[in-house]
């Protein structure tokens, strides 16, 4: 007899994790997606944009995010002004290539991040070298960095104009917060976009 976990014990698992997690969430972790909106907000309607980064699956949360906000969400609308730094392959691999992993991201908010950007840093652990360098890359550039973080919310917590800490330490559950909030996000931007219309 196989002491390997059936497809049945793995779903009741994974979904009373989830729930677990999900039920760890709070006013601050509202009040944490509100603050970066209304700095998302702030930039928008200053003729800025938001920048958003990750690596893996953070990746495709920046680009996923992104997405939500060039084409739409809920509503018809305008597509706003948000740009994924993972996903042109020249520059990653050029950047990479000629200065190293850990500046990818940094590189290409130096080039395009002007003052009263927003900068969004998607990292499970909060340590990722790259997404550190990028904060700092946009603090020199005058850009608001604000984090998506896991767990205690690693070396990034403290370097950014604020954090929400998914409220899990196994990474997958980490991600599925940070996509939903990721959606929140998304959805307070359209709402409060069309308040100003």
């Amino acid at each position: 007899m196989s002491d390997r976990p059936t497809a049945e014990d793995l779903f009741a698992a994974t979904v009373a994790d989830h729930r677990d997690a999900v039920a760890l969430l709070d006013a601050g972790h509202c009040e944490a997606v509100t603050a970066l909106a209304d700095a998302v907000l702030s930039a928008w309607h200053g003729g800025g944009r938001l920048l958003v980064c990750g690596n893996g699956g953070s990746a495709a949360d920046a680009q996923h995010i992104v997405a939500e906000l060039v084409g739409r969400f809920r509503a018809e609308r305008p597509a706003y002004a948000a740009e994924a730094l993972t996903v042109n392959m020249s520059t990653l691999t050029a950047v990479g290539n000629d200065y190293g992993f850990d500046h990818v991201f940094a590189r290409q908010v130096e080039g395009v991040a002007r003052p009263g950007d927003v900068l969004l840093v998607i990292s499970t652990s909060g340590n990722s070298r790259n997404c550190i360098l990028a904060v700092e890359a946009a603090r020199r550039a005058g850009a608001h960095p604000f984090g998506f973080l896991g767990g205690e919310g690693g070396q990034l917590k403290s370097l950014v104009d604020g954090a929400m800490i998914a409220p899990a330490v196994d990474t997958p559950r980490i991600q599925e917060i940070h996509i939903l909030m990721g959606h929140l996000l998304c959805e307070i931007l359209e709402i409060r976009m069309a308040d100003r219309i």
